[in-house]
């Protein structure tokens, strides 16, 4: 709740709003869709580095952005409001759910360079990284 926070790392989303958040034409990835983003980048084990911006991270956890996925660390606020990990991982929504009041997220974090797929209660709020629709790259 910092505008300093906000003009770093952008908005933090609850499941619902970051399922109806992304701009015409653009969409919140499944967690298919996140996967075949990891598997391209060489595996979950390996694509976090890749995903990773080059700066920002605690104790200089910082990534090469190979990918160009420029991913920050924005943390994430939990069900009772509590912000957490802000400046050491990253999360971002899949449009997936995984049960009633869950749903997958793919996470990054200072000390690796793997790209974790976890669920997360739904009321959790963590950041989005939208996906066009019909992209054909020229």
């Amino acid at each position: 709740n910092e505008i300093s926070n906000l003009t770093q790392y952008g908005y933090l989303y609850d499941w619902s709003t970051a399922c109806n958040v992304c701009p015409s034409g653009w969409k919140l990835p499944t967690d298919a869709e996140w996967t075949t983003l990891t598997n391209y980048l060489g595996g979950e084990e390996i694509a976090g580095k890749k995903m990773k911006s080059t700066s920002g991270w605690y104790q200089n956890g910082n990534g090469s952005n190979d990918s160009g996925f420029l991913g920050l660390s924005g943390g994430g606020r939990n069900q009772d409001g509590v912000f957490f990990y802000e400046g050491s991982n990253g999360y971002w929504w899949s449009s997936s759910g995984s049960g009633p009041d869950t749903a997958f997220r793919r996470g990054l974090s200072y000390s690796g360079g793997d790209a974790t797929r976890e669920f997360r209660n739904k009321q959790f709020a963590f950041s989005v990284r939208c996906l066009r629709l019909n992209y054909l790259p020229r």
